[in-house]
């Protein structure tokens, strides 16, 4: 995070050498010369330990939380993408990280019908159980926020600057309604400015963090599309709402479409995509409706899965095996249970059941 050089897949890479991060200050010197430049080996054997406590000490603000890659609270969805950010920082209601999410994204100067339809789409969809996770820019991505918020459903900002400041500024009051009803997240410690080079790395987060990704009105060349591009890069769903053939800013959507994105013109488009996963977050938010996902509600082929998984690493062939169930219907179940917080993904397509929380 502070050290230079070490970014996302650096770090991945140093863990699944070391095996925990605390290892690299004793390992900065020759053995860690394979993997990191001289900077970040200059900067491992003398720390910026002010700019950590730094750190530490925005965390103790309430309402303010640091997770690391490590914390059972970190989103399981963001760890399976294959440049993960080693630290999270958050505001507000760290709970919903963990929630089924859909990212609506587009333009920052839509047309008044590409506002609405992003307002609209994200006000229904945030009804069914699931948190509108966007980027808090101008145009669409507010417009996601705005729609979910005036439903009372959750919604999810990534930003890309520290969160001790807002980009842009004029919506310094939105920020503060994702905080209180929802949560702020960014990668980029509290100081860090809104440097156009933090918004590409932002985008993968916020495609990471979601089950699809809705594109709203884009240009050919726009940051929606690289988003979209992640997404299916992460093996996520990706949806395109299409528009008129005279407007400009259809044709990235347009695009989409034609290279397999699926065409959407409600929500049930949507849903019916998502299937069990959004009938979960229906369910789950009909039974919490005022906490969201806080205690989890499965149906019973949900926990007969759960039951039959063990807490030592398992494949999902043996899944098959055991519960009768076809490996396509398992993913799904599977993907739900990791949603919520009841098994974790491990390295060579096993998972393995967590323990029940206090």
């Amino acid at each position: 995070m502070h050290a230079p050089g070490i970014g996302p897949v650096t770090y991945q890479t140093l863990l699944q050498h070391y095996g925990h991060p605390e290892r690299l200050f004793d390992k900065s010197g020759s053995a860690a010369a394979a993997f990191l430049p001289k900077p970040a080996l200059e900067y491992l054997r003398n720390p910026d330990w002010s700019a950590v406590e730094r750190d530490l000490f925005w965390q103790e603000q309430p309402g303010n939380y640091i997770l690391t890659f490590h914390d059972a609270a970190y989103p399981p969805l963001l760890r399976e993408i294959p440049d993960p950010p080693p630290v999270l920082f958050a505001r507000g209601n760290v709970q919903l990280l963990s929630s089924l999410q859909l990212a609506i994204v587009g333009s920052r100067n839509p047309s008044p019908v590409g506002q609405e339809t992003a307002y609209e789409f994200a006000k229904s969809l945030s009804g069914h159980g699931l948190t509108i996770t966007s980027g808090l820019a101008m145009g669409i991505d507010a417009a996601g926020h705005r729609g979910a918020l005036d439903n009372k459903g959750f919604t999810l900002a990534v930003m890309g600057c520290g969160l001790d400041q807002v980009y842009p500024a004029r919506h310094q009051q939105l920020a503060q309604q994702v905080a209180e009803h929802g949560v702020l997240i960014s990668e980029f410690a509290p100081g860090i400015p809104p440097l156009a080079e933090n918004f590409p790395r932002r985008n993968r987060i916020i495609s990471g963090l979601s089950a699809g990704t809705l594109v709203v009105e884009a240009a050919l060349r726009s940051g929606s599309l690289i988003t979209a591009r992640l997404a299916l890069e992460q093996g996520r769903e990706v949806f395109a709402v299409p528009g008129s053939i005279h407007n400009p800013l259809a044709r990235g959507c347009h695009q989409l479409i034609r290279q397999g994105a699926k065409l959407v013109e409600n929500t049930q488009d949507i849903l019916e995509e998502l299937g069990p996963l959004a009938e979960a977050a229906f369910t789950q938010q009909q039974a919490s409706p005022a906490t969201g996902p806080g205690t989890t509600h499965l149906d019973q082929t949900h926990s007969r899965v759960l039951d039959k998984l063990g807490f030592d690493p398992t494949s999902i062939d043996t899944l098959v095996e055991r519960t009768g169930l076809t490996a396509e219907a398992l993913s799904s179940i599977l993907l739900v249970l990791e949603l919520h917080d009841k098994i974790m993904s491990v390295p060579g397509g096993f998972y393995i059941r967590l323990g029940e929380r206090n």
